[in-house]
């Protein structure tokens, strides 16, 4: 087992690692302005990803089941665990928020396609397509919901999901493929090429932005918080994943690379939504660097169980 998780560490977290370590190293010495990469990736890469994954997807109507059944199961497990703990804990409400978005969202988007990628190959990104847009688009509902219920609006979640490029490619290539519809094989090339290149661009992005969150001291009344949020999204998070997929019996590639993006570091979006809502974001932005780096060395374990 100790020889197959050094393979999967040297062919698959390094990869992933060196445009990790990359941006890093620009935003240290270069000032490297992350915003108009974030827009570029935001309205450019990732509706070309989540277009030219869905139009080449092998994906029976089982699996969008499942997935379908599996995300919305987990959220309402983790939301309720988060919310038992935090109240038992006496947390205030803004920690109860933040909490929530550690231990519900994950970076299954930004870090999660390149590692499915290149720990289980096409068919695994496949498989984890249909999760990874339902999370983009829950994280600008509930997302938002969890961050701060007051200003919360059903109006203003749909226009939030539908500011969303991506979720217009996610529909186009559903209608695509629905009819049955071929694109031209220059337009396909194009796409295609625009793919490959999202993986060394959003890690670089992820670097910048690890080097970005500020690890400010916390007092003892954000201690709690902080440390019942790493602990939900390294310990309980992995154990509610399992219970889900049991009980959905679950099993295969797509149980593989569900447990995978179920058990990845804290959401960067979580800390813009903090940021945003004045929901604990001191202990949300600092779970998200010490979850990311943890999962360097966690995940290759993972993969190796669950191949």
């Amino acid at each position: 087992m100790i020889q197959n998780v050094f393979f999967t560490l040297f062919h698959v977290l390094v990869p992933l690692a060196i445009p990790v370590i990359a941006g890093a190293l620009l935003s240290k010495f270069k000032q490297l302005d992350i915003k108009p990469l974030l827009v570029l990736v935001l309205y450019y890469f990732t509706p070309v990803v989540i277009f030219d994954t869905l139009m080449n997807a092998e994906v029976s109507h089982q699996d969008i089941y499942l997935t379908f059944a599996f995300s919305l199961l987990n959220l309402l497990l983790l939301w309720g665990t988060a919310n038992g703990l935090g109240k038992l804990l006496a947390l205030s409400q803004n920690d109860i928020a933040g909490l929530t978005l550690i231990s519900a969202f994950t970076n299954c988007v930004n870090y999660g396609i390149p590692l499915i990628l290149l720990g289980f190959g096409q068919l695994g990104l496949d498989k984890a397509s249909v999760f990874i847009v339902l999370q983009m688009i829950i994280v600008n509902t509930v997302g938002i919901y969890f961050a701060a219920r007051s200003h919360f609006s059903i109006k203003n979640a749909i226009k939030s999901v539908f500011s969303l490029p991506a979720i217009y490619a996610a529909m186009l290539a559903l209608l695509f493929r629905s009819f049955e519809l071929p694109l031209p094989s220059g337009i396909a090339s194009g796409f295609s090429m625009i793919a490959d290149a999202y993986s060394p661009i959003v890690l670089a992005i992820l670097g910048a932005q690890m080097m970005n969150v500020k690890t400010e001291q916390l007092d003892r009344k954000t201690h709690t918080a902080y440390w019942l949020g790493m602990g939900m999204r390294l310990l309980i998070a992995p154990g509610i994943a399992l219970i889900c997929l049991s009980i959905l019996k679950i099993q295969g590639l797509l149980f593989s690379v569900l447990l995978i993006l179920a058990c990845m570091p804290v959401a960067v979006n979580a800390g813009i939504l903090a940021a945003k809502f004045d929901a604990s974001p001191k202990i949300v932005t600092k779970s998200i660097l010490w979850t990311t780096l943890i999962s360097f060395i966690v995940l290759p374990f993972l993969i190796v169980l669950v191949k």
